[in-house]
């Protein structure tokens, strides 16, 4: 199951309470306070991880809390420090603050760690409240409460490459026959359910070129609006660098218009925003092993119009896939070399 967002309740261990303690030994009748103070409550932290790509353990364990310090001890003894806790998170998990909104942390890299939840202070002991005039306390503190916090986590994967198009357009396809990614394929709208990644390869040794690719579950018209699986899965492609669309120019997909579809697809894209539409974008034209050629030549067309790239592949017969895999390295080595600039349309 791919869960992408979840809720937690984090709660940082309290300090340990100060300690009232009086020095007590043989021929030292009057010793003086010896309170140790209390130790540090533990923090929890987050921790960016490779070996997670789901928040589906945050789903079914919601509340997490550290370890309290230890209270202090007499002979100046001072409790021990309350145990932190570390929490993984997949790269590319977003926190948010759940009751104003506001973002808190982006983990963009594996390894990275941060304080979701500070360990409350230990209390002085006794030790501290002497003075020449006040020399056998019986004050002390007590221990700091540690942060209690609630957030909400948002997962958008990190891909260089995110294909976007109507269902059944041949994204899972493509994706299956350019990487080792095997989503589920079949014959019926909506068989992808969920985001797959696929690591893409080109070159030789020693310098070969790799980038990521996101398969996304089909868009359809008003999908902005909830039809179809909606557009909550169009945040994983939020952090791409180019975009392929994917339309089917073949008769089987009943649709009798290659550029209205595109436009329908870049209508939803417009509708969740994000700077979708801004990204720099490659036309594909699939399944042209069955083709209706004046459809094909319709999109191209268009594309051309548009200054967009335009490629015509067969991902069953692997016709265009080599020179649509070399157009997309060159164009993320692009993206990854300077900020493209971005791209106007006008329809």
């Amino acid at each position: 199951m791919f869960i992408d967002e979840a809720r937690i309740l984090v709660k940082a261990g309290d300090g340990g309470n100060g300690c009232v303690a009086f020095r007590r030994e043989k021929f030292v009748p009057r010793g003086g306070p010896s309170g140790g103070d209390g130790g540090r409550g533990g923090d929890v932290v987050m921790e960016a991880s490779q070996q997670h790509n789901t928040l589906i353990h945050f789903r079914y364990n919601p509340e997490h809390k550290a370890e309290r310090g230890r209270h202090g001890e007499g002979s100046n003894c001072t409790g021990r420090d309350g145990v932190s806790i570390v929490l993984k998170v997949p790269v590319g998990t977003t926190l948010f603050d759940a009751e104003t909104g506001e973002q808190v942390h982006d983990f963009s890299r594996a390894g990275e760690t941060f304080v979701v939840a500070k360990g409350g202070r230990g209390g002085r002991g006794n030790q501290h409240f002497a003075t020449p005039t006040h020399q056998a306390p019986r004050e002390s503190e007590p221990g700091r409460l540690g942060e209690e916090r609630n957030y909400r986590l948002e997962l958008k994967l990190l891909a260089d490459v995110g294909l976007v198009g109507y269902p059944n357009a041949g994204k899972s396809t493509l994706i299956s026959r350019i990487s080792a990614a095997r989503p589920k394929i079949a014959d019926y709208p909506f068989t992808t359910l969920e985001p797959n990644l696929g690591v893409v390869t080109v070159g030789d040794e020693p310098y070969p070129q790799s980038f990521v690719v996101a398969d996304m579950p089909g868009l359809i018209e008003g999908a902005h609006l909830g039809s179809g699986l909606g557009i909550q899965f169009l945040r994983h492609i939020e952090r791409t660098s180019v975009l392929l669309h994917l339309v089917d120019v073949s008769d089987a997909s009943g649709r009798p218009d290659p550029v209205e579809d595109f436009k329908v697809i870049f209508g939803e894209l417009e509708s969740f925003g994000h700077g979708l539409t801004e990204k720099p974008m490659i036309v594909v034209a699939t399944k042209i092993d069955a083709t209706n050629p004046q459809k094909q030549k319709k999109l191209a067309a268009f594309a051309k119009r548009r200054k967009l790239e335009f490629y015509a592949i067969s991902a069953v017969s692997g016709a265009g896939i080599e020179e649509l895999k070399w157009a997309l390295a060159n164009q993320v080595a692009a993206s990854r070399a300077v900020e493209p600039e971005p791209a106007a349309f006008d329809f």
